[in-house]
């Protein structure tokens, strides 16, 4: 979330063009869904200057931002670094975020089929009203699938980024509470960019050389 519908709208373009690089080299196929996660997140930025430009409301831009904030990242994000995983072992570690993340996907996608999601401008911030039930268990399940998954990660940027994302949304939550402003986009920007030094890093997808013979040989 950015504190005005310019500024998500500009973060949205530049962390897209971040995704976009992300995903741009030939990359094994299973490091693909976590290096297009800051082409996801970028999106999701646009989405909200929708929002912001709506003057909130419970119109198809909010519910596709909650759909993307709330069950699609709860569970993209564990089986992204669950496919990036490097050996069978590292794989096994992620099998307790994967299920959080699964189980909280599917109470949240519940959630927004059954009740109204609604976005309302608070000065510099925009609130995001759902009536979830057990909103702690949900955020704990939340919590571990997300963050808990980066930081069991067996690559050193995932677990920076792992602790970016938790300093992050502490930051994020205590001036969001304060209605003064919002600063999310700012921290998706910066974990973009980590993850765009972890893809870089990732061995890229080999092809076999094609030799062509002439006719004759």
């Amino acid at each position: 979330m950015c504190w005005s519908a310019t500024a998500d709208l500009v973060a949205g373009i530049g962390i897209a063009a971040v995704g976009v690089a992300c995903v741009a080299r030939p990359h094994r196929a299973r490091d693909l869904p976590l290096a297009a996660l800051p082409l996801l997140l970028g999106v999701h930025q646009i989405i909200e200057s929708v929002v912001w430009r709506s003057g909130g409301g419970t119109g198809p831009a909010t519910v596709a931002w909650a759909v993307i904030a709330l069950p699609l990242l709860a569970l993209w994000v564990p089986l992204g670094v669950l496919c990036a995983a490097p050996t069978p072992a590292r794989r096994r570690r992620l099998t307790v975020p994967v299920a959080a993340g699964a189980a909280t996907a599917v109470a949240l996608a519940y959630c927004l089929a059954t009740r109204p999601v609604t976005a309302e401008i608070r000065g510099h911030t925009l609130g995001y009203v759902l009536d979830l039930p057990h909103p702690e268990m949900l955020v704990a399940g939340y919590l571990v699938a997300t963050v808990g998954a980066l930081l069991l990660a067996g690559d050193s940027r995932l677990r920076l980024l792992g602790v970016l994302v938790t300093v992050g949304a502490a930051i994020c939550a205590a001036l969001w509470r304060l209605e003064f402003i919002s600063t999310w986009c700012a921290f998706a920007a910066v974990c973009s960019v980590v993850l765009l030094g972890w893809a870089r890093r990732r061995p890229a997808a080999s092809y076999p050389l094609q030799r062509t013979t002439a006719a004759g040989d």
